[in-house]
C-alpha cells in the first residue's frame, strides 16, 4: 500500500479482529453510517484512473503506476464511520493476515527501492525536523515498518540512532545494504531486546489488524515518558471531501477528485481512517498522553513519468493543502500524532 508514496509495508496487529466483524476498533461500538458502498467505491476507482492516466506518460511502465492507481489492499466492499467515535474504515474488513502475506511475499526491485528511497527522503528529513521538535533532542527508536529505508537515512543523518523492523525480507535485504540495523517480522510477534526513546509508525498503523493492541505493544516498548509518533491517512476529511465528487459545481468536483487523488485516498484503499479526536481517544485508553498533532499531506507522487505540468499541479496543489493544514490538522489529508506513554 502507498509504497511509492511513502507508505511502508504494514505489519500484522496484535489479535486481529475476525473479518466479519462490524465494531469499531476504537470504541466498540456497532453504529455506523455508509460512507461509501460498492458501487460509489467502483466509480472512485474509475476517477482515479482518468486521474492519473491524463498525467501520467502514455509509455509508462505498469510497475510505475503501484500506488497511484493500483494497491496491494482490494477495494473495500463498503466504507462506513462510527457514529459515536467518527473513525472510519473497511466494513467487512478483509482478515489482516491475507495482506500481511501479500507484503511478505512483494519482491520490489532493487532499483525500484533506490527510487523510492530518494523519493522518500526529504519527507523523512521533515518528519525528523518534527520529531526533534517535539522531544527536544535527538534519541534513539525503533521505526515499525521500515521499508526503504528513508527515515532511517534521515534519522542517521541527524544524528539519531533508529532500527527497523518489516514483514519482507527482500525489502530488508535492500535497507541493510545501506548500512542499517532491520529486523524481519511483524510487530505482533516481534520482542524488543531493549525500551526505546520512540516508537515511530510512518503509514502503517492505519493497515494494523488491531490498532489497539499494536498502540498497547508500543506502550510496552517505550521508556516511562517515551514517544509514540504516528503518521495516518485522515477518514474524517474523505467522509467529508468525497460528496462533493457527485457536486454541480464543476469546481467544487475538481477540487475533491484532486485532494483525494493526490493523497492516495480515493478509493479508500485503508484499512482505517482515523481522526485526530477517535486516534487520541484510542491512545488516552491505552495509556499515552497525546502532545501534538500536525497536519499534513502526502508526499510527491510525481517522478520522471509525469507530464512536466501535472507535476507543477502538485507542486502548488499540495502546497495549498498544506497551508491549511498547518492552521486546522483536522482539515488535513493525512496526520502525524505524537503522544507520550504514561507510567
Amino acid at each position: 500500500m502507498n509504497t511509492g508514496g511513502t507508505r511502508p509495508a504494514p505489519l500484522a496487529g496484535v489479535r486481529a479482529l475476525p473479518s466479519d466483524t462490524n465494531r469499531c476498533v476504537v470504541c466498540g461500538g456497532a453504529e455506523n453510517s455508509v460512507v461509501a458502498d460498492h458501487r460509489s467505491v467502483r466509480d472512485e476507482i474509475e476517477a482515479l484512473w482518468a486521474y492519473h492516466a491524463r498525467r501520467l506518460r502514455v509509455d509508462t511502465p505498469t510497475t510505475r503506476l503501484v500506488d497511484r492507481v493500483t494497491f496491494s489492499e482490494n477495494p473495500p466492499l463498503r466504507v462506513v464511520k462510527c457514529r459515536d467515535c467518527g473513525l472510519v474504515y473497511r466494513s467487512p474488513a478483509e482478515p489482516a493476515r491475507d495482506l500481511v502475506d501479500a507484503y511478505r511475499r512483494a519482491a520490489p526491485s532493487s532499483d525500484a527501492l533506490r527510487a523510492l528511497h530518494s523519493a522518500q527522503y526529504g519527507a523523512a528529513r521533515s518528519q525528523v525536523r518534527r520529531l526533534r521538535r517535539v522531544l527536544g533532542r535527538r534519541c534513539s527508536g525503533l521505526e515499525v515498518g521500515s521499508y526503504a529505508g528513508s527515515f532511517l537515512a534521515a534519522a542517521r543523518d541527524d544524528g539519531m540512532r533508529f532500527e527497523g523492523l518489516d514483514v519482507s525480507p527482500t525489502v530488508n535485504a535492500f535497507t541493510r545494504s545501506l548500512g542499517f540495523v532491520v529486523e524481519d517480522g511483524d510487530f505482533g510477534s516481534y520482542r524488543a531486546r531493549r525500551l526505546f526513546d520512540v516508537v515511530a509508525i510512518w503509514n502503517t498503523f492505519d493497515q494494523l489488524g488491531d490498532p489497539r493492541a499494536a498502540a498497547e505493544a508500543a506502550w510496552r516498548m517505550l521508556r516511562p515518558d517515551g514517544l509514540l509518533a504516528l503518521r495516518v491517512p485522515n477518514g474524517g476529511l474523505y467522509a467529508r471531501v468525497r460528496n462533493d465528487l457527485a457536486s454541480r459545481s464543476r469546481l467544487r468536483r475538481a477540487v475533491a477528485r484532486s485532494t483525494l487523488a493526490q493523497n492516495n485516498l480515493l478509493s479508500f484503499p485503508y484499512r482505517f481512517g482515523f481522526t485526530p479526536g477517535a486516534l487520541g481517544r484510542m491512545l488516552r485508553d491505552v495509556g499515552f498522553r497525546v502532545t501534538r498533532v500536525e497536519g499534513d499531506v502526502l508526499p510527491r507522487l510525481a517522478d520522471e513519468w509525469t507530464r512536466p505540468w501535472a507535476r507543477v499541479e502538485e507542486l502548488v496543489f499540495k502546497h495549498l493543502l498544506r497551508s491549511g493544514a498547518r492552521y486546522d490538522p483536522a482539515g488535513a489529508p493525512w496526520f502525524e500524532l505524537y503522544a507520550r506513554r504514561i507510567g
